[in-house]
């Protein structure tokens, strides 16, 4: 479901014969041996356009559904029959940019109207709406840059999609539309979050963010690119900041075990046990000695899936974030650890993880002792371990683990191979990571022996044997991490609690008291201090605490983009409910989502969400089912035309793609396609053959310049020539068998 579509700029001509079998039937004013009349330049296309008149025929069923309410779904009570099967089909609702839509979008859309219009010919209630994913990051940055309100922005954006998707004659039912910056919308996703909060599920906490000191803001992760912030390319660093957290980890073994009841891509549900990450281990303590043997007074707890491989720890690795790092740095290594930490606070995560790249450490100057050796072993610092894993602190096996392999390769700790394969055949220059037999795991003063036996049983005897000794236990973890659900910025969700100014306690606010409506405010520039816009609306900001009337602040962060997508498909069932976030008989009938149409880019983030939140919901009685989407299909990309690009040297000579030289220090640059050629499977400059260079098709984004917008074509050829044509590019779920598929699903 993820294969790259790609779309030509035209869609083909219509042959002759097919054209024949689109003509419409006769009406006044107008005959077929006409069809071909008129004179001049414009011949052709009048004789196009009278074959097919879409100009004429589209506009006008459009405006009759739209004048008519044609796809409107009626509520229950107000002449909806329940005794028909119901199926609810959505579209994962669009962010309205300022650039429109792109013939990307309508690929699923016109898959699901489709498949509506279908359902609704069998005799289903179908429930097909469109709403607006509002809140977010590129209207404040638009409103920061031109000063215009973002509220006035997103509306304006809303009408154009909305106007574009009318134009293509999709059957929504538009009077079900929502949009997630409307207070009357917000004030139920702050309901839900006072539910969370009830419920231990919503905490403070100090938390690593990610900080630009040139503009002196906290960025999202998706503002920086490469370390640097995407806007200016200024350094950003890693720094603590108390946010508010959401404790999905207490759903970790739901969202997983749930997922094999869906009717999922595999391929998906994948991605979600991956980043879910459950693995089984154990918590080891090795206690912190100097360099003499001499006890430091601190324990250091290690996590560990290989609790076999114990006598092979010749070192211990912490996260440059770990809590207990400044009391492990000796004098003689402190002004190193600093210096390796700054640097490690510049990487993201993701280049931090990256098994590619070469791994950095520096010794902390303290040491500790293993437990089952008896030995004393080295403490590094390395940022190859994250604080927000685990423990922060690993027992590093370089004979059995590939990236402490390369590290000990690098710095020259001792490599003790502990585990022997079945076969007995090792490659003596890697890291054997698989099962095997234990071989050089037994000591006598520790009273620990797994010589002969195979990892699992091992793995056992070690974590009781720690149990027993009082210094570890048996642990299940998970790679998932409680979701950071703030951001320093303006345009989001408020957060409904206050803080009274005597004590500095939280008081959530009251039902009565929602929504808590975003303020006016003009100037939405970062203030420099890692301080929330909203710390400028000082009225806003300023309140009473109602039960003492004792003086109060607002929180002035807000929440996450992802706050008003986690539920919205329940509001669709319910958009006009001012007393309760959907009625109970009403989700019943309709829930959950039969199918769900969206890109695999929000396979674990965006579903990840909805589904906790829906889990939560459904423990506190507002919804039906454990899970909120039963069918999920991704429609794939569309591209853009290829791109070709050239290197060049800092001498302005062209480089091939294929040359031996070092590619790194020479520059791209994009070649038109007019002077481009193809030779062999090649492609390469018209004016030089020896010149290959890189031939790429992109995503369409309006960053690239490479987006076909779909008024253009609907100008040309008609929406229907359009949908139709889409359709047929390639699988989504193999067009043709889409309908056949997904009724026999529906079926089941």
């Amino acid at each position: 479901m993820q294969t790259p579509l790609r779309l030509q700029q035209r869609p083909p001509a219509v042959g002759a014969a097919r054209r024949r079998r689109l003509l419409p039937p006769r009406r006044a004013g107008w005959c077929r041996c006409c069809a071909g009349a008129g004179a001049g330049a414009d011949a052709g296309k009048a004789q196009a356009r009278r074959a097919y008149p879409y100009d004429e025929i589209e506009p006008r069923w459009q405006t009759h559904w739209e004048d008519h309410r044609t796809f409107r779904t009626p509520d229950i009570g107000d002449g909806l029959d329940t005794s028909k099967p119901k199926c609810y089909i959505l579209d994962m609702f669009p962010y309205p940019s300022g650039a429109g839509l792109h013939v990307g979008h309508p690929l699923g859309y016109t898959a699901t109207d489709i498949l509506s219009r279908f359902k609704r010919m069998q005799g289903f209630n179908v429930l097909h709406p469109m709403g607006w994913d509002a809140f977010g990051l590129p209207a404040e940055q638009y409103a920061i840059e031109t000063g215009t309100h973002p509220k006035i922005t997103t509306e304006r954006n809303i009408g154009r999609f909305r106007s574009q998707l009318k134009s293509l004659g999709f059957s929504y039912d538009w009077d079900r539309e929502i949009s997630t910056t409307e207070p009357t919308y917000y004030k139920w996703t702050q309901w839900i979050f006072l539910q969370l909060l009830k419920r231990g599920l919503a905490y403070q906490a100090e938390v690593p963010v990610n900080w630009c000191p040139a503009l002196g803001t906290v960025l999202a992760n998706e503002e920086i690119v490469d370390g640097v912030s995407e806007r200016g390319g200024h350094p950003v660093i890693r720094k603590p900041m108390r946010q508010w957290m959401l404790r999905i980890t207490s759903y970790a073994d739901r969202l997983l075990e749930d997922l094999d009841e869906l009717d999922w891509p595999e391929s998906i549900k994948e991605m979600q046990r991956n980043w879910i990450g459950r693995s089984e281990g154990a918590e080891l303590e090795f206690s912190a000695v100097d360099k003499e043997g001499y006890d430091l007074g601190a324990n250091l707890l290690v996590y560990t899936t290989r609790p076999d491989t114990i006598f092979g720890a010749t070192y211990l690795v912490v996260a440059p974030e770990h809590a207990l790092l400044p009391s492990l740095t000796s004098e003689e290594q402190r002004v190193h650890v600093e210096e390796y930490r700054e640097l490690a606070a510049r990487k993201s995560e993701l280049e931090r993880t990256d098994l590619q790249k070469e791994k950095t450490g520096v010794f902390s100057g303290s040491y500790a002792k293993n437990p089952a050796t008896k030995e004393i072993i080295p403490i590094w610092v390395a940022d190859y371990v994250l604080g927000s894993y685990g423990t922060g602190a690993i027992m590093a096996v370089p004979a059995h683990d590939s990236r402490d392999h390369e590290f000990a390769l690098q710095y020259k700790p001792p490599i003790i191979k502990v585990v022997s394969p079945p076969n007995g055949n090792c490659n003596s220059e890697e890291a054997y990571a698989d099962d095997g037999i234990m071989i050089n795991s037994s000591n006598s003063s520790s009273g620990l022996n797994i010589n002969g036996m195979i990892s699992k049983d091992a793995a056992l005897k070690v974590t009781e044997w720690v149990e027993s000794n009082g210094f570890g236990k048996k642990k299940v973890n998970y790679k998932l991490r409680d979701w950071l659900f703030a951001r320093q910025r303006y345009w989001g969700e408020p957060f409904p609690v206050i803080y009274r100014d005597d004590t500095n306690e939280m008081v959530p606010l009251t039902e009565n008291q929602l929504p808590l409506t975003l303020p006016e405010l003009d100037d939405f520039t970062p203030t420099g201090t890692g301080e929330p816009p909203l710390t400028k609306a000082t009225d806003w900001v300023k309140t009473i605490e109602p039960l003492s009337g004792k003086p109060a602040r607002r929180e002035t962060s807000t929440m996450p983009q992802w706050a008003g997508s986690c539920w919205y498909y329940l509001r669709f069932m319910d958009p006009k409910n001012s007393r309760t976030l959907v009625d109970k008989a009403k989700e019943s009938y309709w829930g959950p989502v039969d199918i769900y149409v969206g890109g695999a880019e929000h396979s674990v983030l965006h579903l990840l969400y909805a589904r906790f939140w829906h889990k939560v919901l459904y423990d506190i009685g507002i919804v039906s089912t454990k899970e909120p989407f039963k069918c999920l299909i991704n429609q794939g990309l569309i591209l853009g035309e290829v791109e070709y690009s050239a290197y060049r040297d800092n001498e302005g000579k062209w480089v091939s793609a294929d040359s031996n030289s070092n590619l790194i220090d020479c520059y791209q640059e994009k070649v038109p396609a007019d002077k481009v050629t193809k030779v062999g499977d090649h492609y390469v400059l018209k004016d030089d053959a020896n010149i290959r260079l890189n031939a790429r098709a992109y995503k369409m984004s309006k960053s690239r310049g490479n987006v076909v917008n779909p008024d253009d074509v609907v100008s040309e050829y008609g929406a229907d020539s359009l949908r139709l044509y889409e359709m047929f590019m390639g699988p989504l779920r193999y067009a043709s068998i889409f309908i056949d598929e997904v009724t026999t699903i529906l079926e089941s």
